[in-house]
């Protein structure tokens, strides 16, 4: 009989404990939610992965027992973040020892008092799979908008296929042994890539919104100045920052230096990167398409690289895909007209008929949500087919510094309070 009173005792206590967890995990569970109906993750910062080449391959000395140490400009501020990292291009597993965060004191130092340690499901280590990305859990974290934050990973291994962005515009530290914490590291190997890291969220209101730049090196800041942080979307961030109306709208590049529109080049082309470029991005409200001129510039070589040169009807078809597909997500897409080029080695009279044409269609067909005429902004007023001096950045393709901000300045600000 005891034995049974004792059963019993313990049957209702286990019950009790049931009933206390239930309502503890119900009314955490509703503090959640409420937390999710006022706040989201919003993208901060990205870079487009591509596959390294010969000229962006693991650096002296090796990621194997390695830290590298990587610094990236935000966009929107927050108190609590997210890291994204990739092995979308390795053919074996990444593994990560351990990553830390924390804010830049320039160059390879930190603030110590902010270096803080990233967990993967608790844990601080994590094995990413050949073709896969991973996120961090999140972090309490103060981050200002617009400033420099610290990722630094210590690698146990070079994966088969390593996974960059080559146009970084940014100096990132290589150095051998375990330096994930270190205040600075003045005896690291220097490299201008990013290697491994994706992306940055915060969580952030939930009218807050990310606008994604898709687009080449034009957008990925090509001849810009490195560690300045003068790419046209960095310009657009800080216009954004600076108005009261928009302090809520960060901005994420996904530029790809020889990037094209139907074929792949330096990078998988846009119509093949759209999923995991924009769709996928964390918050995305807006996107500027700004591609065609290397499907334009390249024609001339396609026979070479066995390639079906595009013609104006393909690049029209491949912007209405981009638009259908955005749009099936609730984006809003805004394309920005093909900048001028005479003067480069791309340039020939049938090219400058094809991009009239085509940046005709932008500004006519009402396909796009909006047009930036970035064109208009930039070209020669004497000459038209040609960049205005006082934006080329001497190639007569690429804009320089001065060039990006007034790409940026043209930009209508309205476009993102819709």
């Amino acid at each position: 009989m005891l034995k049974l009173v004792g059963l019993a005792t313990r049957a209702s206590v286990a019950v009790l404990l049931l009933v206390v967890a239930a309502t503890c995990a119900s009314a955490g569970q509703t503090e959640a939610d409420a937390a999710d109906k006022s706040h989201h993750w919003v993208g901060t910062w990205a870079s487009a992965p591509q596959l390294a080449d010969e000229g962006n391959l693991t650096p002296a000395p090796g990621f194997a027992d390695s830290s590298i140490r990587q610094i990236v400009h935000v966009s929107l501020g927050g108190k609590s973040i997210r890291v994204r990292f990739s092995n979308a291009f390795g053919s074996t597993p990444l593994a990560i020892t351990s990553a830390h965060v924390a804010l830049s004191a320039g160059g390879s130092r930190i603030k110590p008092t902010t270096d803080h340690a990233l967990t993967f499901h608790g844990v601080p280590s994590v094995t990413i799979p050949p073709g896969a990305l991973i996120y961090s859990d999140p972090l309490s974290f103060d981050l200002a908008p617009l400033s420099d934050l610290v990722i630094t990973l210590r690698l146990a291994n070079d994966p088969e296929g390593i996974t960059t962005h080559p146009g970084a515009r940014a100096t990132s530290y290589l150095q051998a042994g375990d330096a994930v914490s270190a205040e600075e590291m003045p005896d690291a190997g220097r490299v201008e890539h990013w290697y491994f890291i994706n992306g940055v969220d915060v969580l952030a209101k939930k009218s807050a919104g990310v606008i994604v730049t898709l687009g080449d090196s034009i957008t990925d800041g090509r001849n810009s100045i490195t560690n300045g942080n003068s790419r046209w979307p960095d310009y657009l961030a800080r216009r954004l920052q600076a108005d009261k109306h928009t302090k809520t709208v960060g901005v994420l590049n996904e530029g790809i230096g020889g990037n094209r529109l139907l074929h792949d080049r330096l990078g998988p082309n846009a119509l093949a990167r759209l999923d995991r470029d924009v769709l996928a991005q964390s918050g995305v409200r807006w996107l500027i398409v700004l591609e065609g001129i290397n499907d334009l510039g390249t024609r001339k070589d396609a026979a070479a690289r066995n390639e079906q040169p595009a013609t104006v009807a393909d690049i029209l078809a491949a912007y209405e895909q981009i638009i259908l597909r955005a749009h099936a997500h609730g984006i809003r897409v805004y394309g920005a007209t093909i900048l001028a080029c005479e003067g480069s080695n791309y340039f020939s009279p049938v090219l400058e008929a094809d991009r009239q044409a085509i940046n005709n269609w932008i500004r006519t067909s009402n396909k796009f949500d909006a047009v930036i005429d970035l064109d208009a902004a930039t070209r020669d007023s004497q000459n038209p087919s040609r960049l205005s001096p006082d934006v080329d950045s001497s190639d007569h393709l690429h804009p320089g510094d001065k060039g990006y901000k007034k790409i940026a300045d043209e930009i209508n600000l309205k476009l993102f309070t819709k």
